[in-house]
């Protein structure tokens, strides 16, 4: 269906080319996983099968591409539209219309569909995506996760042949991942649909793929090969390779068959260096040195018992399930008891907080506090209102009802240039942070907003995300490489509360390592860090607390270690493997053993 030719793409302002040497066949009818460290050209290849490379994006291909038969390089993406079906990292440059129902039509409406062909794939599409209650929803009002469903159903309605896909589950909970993903392995079994997919959260998308493709090398093969070699995989990948399994599991079912004694090794011993609340941070009333590189605090989670169970004084949660406002099954914690409180003067308190944004009440009587030294997860499915509370702490939004105070200053009341002392929000979308023409001026722009001694904002940059050249563009830059450089203009002002809004989108493995390493040290240095994200694994190797939102209200709120193992759809895969062991980290078994 796809063969690569000895392909090569250079890009004018590169020395080296982004592709080198390329030649492979990807069969009809297989879902082919892309994998790699951040920029080494997984979104070129996807671009080079979709026709964007070189047609939209420039620079030099040479070889040759076909994609069931069509020759890329003379057929423009247009020419492509009715074979190749394509969504890129930033799902939002691709919407045409203003509603979701029309958006899943306009694609089929181009091709010339019937009308009654193109009301019952939209009505399909509805329903295995979870969009039916929002069918008439303005995209503008989703949020990121909701609008990624919408982009990816908008190129499912015209049956292409081959898709391909560009971090399609990076804006996504869990459930809503799992749900994706399964749609598109039926559409591979049952139609014999071509996927092409490009992915950094490897535990979601593995155990569905057909073949890996490891780049730069451009070395396809079976999952467990590629992933027993490959630099980048998943926690079930790395605890068998410190197990020594072979062969490699992909699956959280597969390691479990095989980790008794794992588990029998481990029986006694409890998570090092786990603490009962954050401890006290150092320098309390003092900046941070944002590049410091001292060794990270391990995140603190609720005592445990040395058999593993919750220590009786954290308070017990248990799992009921509730059923979803777009018509799925979430699991949900519901507390028994009040988390015990950490004992410091929060530097955020939110009392009885709602918010009403037209006619949908998107917050509902919220409680939250955050001391110095803290890092809390907020976690939630799509649209359950966790980007809206960061908003509302960053004073975007004034509260319809209830109080938010961050170091006792009314968000919303407070004028920005004193506020942005205070609190920093990295969004969902970087780019809107970003203003100007190179790396180089957004980070001496953000050395002067802060104050800060010049190359403050660019060693940031080079710490989370090495090898960005000065003089690029913010815009040529991949999701990951933008997003490092939004958070290094925002952690340059040093604010004693620090918002993040998915954080790891786009960031591959190492790239998030380095993020954790950094955000520990501000924990430690005495920032509190409010983390919205549907990233389990870095809830469980960050965060001291993790808070679920579901239809705006905080449904639990507890220590990391009890909320996230109590609940499937948020426990990460050593945990689901080791359990009821209390472990939850790959560096955690590695430290015990």
């Amino acid at each position: 269906m796809i063969r690569f030719e000895n392909v090569s793409v250079r890009y004018e302002e590169d020395a080296e080319p982004t592709l080198r040497n390329v030649d492979l066949t990807v069969p009809e009818g297989e879902l082919v996983l892309l994998v790699g460290p951040s920029g080494v050209g997984k979104s070129t290849l996807l671009g080079a099968v979709s026709g964007l490379v070189p047609h939209f994006t420039g620079g030099t291909l040479t070889g040759r591409v076909t994609v069931d038969g069509r020759d890329t390089r003379t057929h423009p993406p247009r020419e492509l539209a009715d074979l190749v079906g394509t969504v890129g990292q930033d799902p939002s440059a691709h919407f045409v219309t203003d509603t979701v129902e029309d958006e899943l039509a306009y694609g089929m409406e181009s091709l010339g569909l019937a009308p009654g062909v193109m009301r019952r794939r939209v009505e399909e599409t509805l329903d295995l995506l979870g969009l039916a209650e929002l069918r008439d929803r303005p995209i503008a009002t989703l949020s990121g996760g909701q609008r990624q469903r919408v982009a990816i159903g908008s190129v499912l309605t015209p049956h292409p042949k081959v898709l391909v896909l560009d971090e399609p589950t990076s804006a996504l909970d869990p459930s809503a991942a799992e749900d994706v993903l399964a749609v598109l392995q039926r559409l591979v079994h049952d139609l014999g649909t071509t996927v092409l997919l490009a992915e950094h959260r490897l535990e979601r998308v593995v155990q569905y793929a057909d073949q890996v493709l490891l780049l730069p090398d451009a070395v396809m093969g079976p999952p467990a090969e590629i992933m027993s070699v490959s630099p980048v995989h998943p926690p079930v990948v790395g605890l068998g390779r410190l197990a020594g399994w072979d062969p490699l599991p992909l699956t959280v079912r597969d390691a479990r068959r095989r980790a008794a004694p794992l588990k029998a090794r481990l029986e006694g011993r409890s998570p090092a260096g786990l603490l009962p609340h954050p401890a006290p941070p150092r320098n309390r009333g003092s900046a941070p040195d944002p590049v410091r590189a001292e060794s990270p605090a391990p995140p603190a989670f609720e005592a445990r018992r040395p058999g593993g169970g919750a220590s009786p004084r954290g308070g017990a949660a248990d799992v009921t399930v509730g059923k979803g406002r777009g018509g799925g099954i979430l699991p949900f914690l519901r507390r028994r008891t009040e988390p015990s409180a950490p004992t410091l003067t929060p530097l955020l308190l939110a009392e009885g907080l709602g918010v009403r944004r037209g006619r949908v009440e998107a917050l509902r009587r919220v409680d939250l506090r955050v001391a110095p030294g803290e890092t809390v997860a907020l976690m939630g499915r799509n649209g359950a209102g966790k980007s809206t509370l960061l908003s509302t702490l960053v004073g975007m939004i004034e509260p319809t009802t209830g109080t938010v105070r961050v170091a006792g200053r009314a968000p919303h009341g407070t004028a920005p240039r004193e506020l942005i002392r205070q609190v920093g929000l990295v969004p969902q979308e970087p780019r809107d942070l970003l203003y100007a023409d190179t790396v180089a001026a957004e980070c001496a722009a953000a050395d002067a907003d802060a104050g800060a001694a010049r190359g403050t904002c660019r060693a940031l940059v080079e710490e989370l995300l090495p090898g960005v050249a000065d003089d690029t563009h913010p815009r040529d830059l991949s999701e990951g490489q933008r997003l490092a450089l939004a958070l290094a203009v925002v952690l340059t002002g040093r604010p004693p509360l620090l918002l993040l809004d998915e954080p790891t989108r786009g960031l591959d493995y190492a790239a998030k390592a380095r993020l954790v390493a950094h955000l520990r040290t501000l924990a430690a240095d005495g920032h509190a860090i409010v983390l919205a994200t549907h990233d389990v694994e870095l809830a469980a190797e960050l965060a001291h607390r993790v808070v679920i939102i579901a239809d705006g209200e905080v449904v639990a709120d507890g220590p990391t270690a009890e909320v996230v193992v109590s609940s499937p759809a948020f426990s990460p895969q050593v945990a689901k493997i080791l359990a009821p062991q209390p472990w939850l980290t790959v560096e955690q078994v590695e430290a015990a053993l």
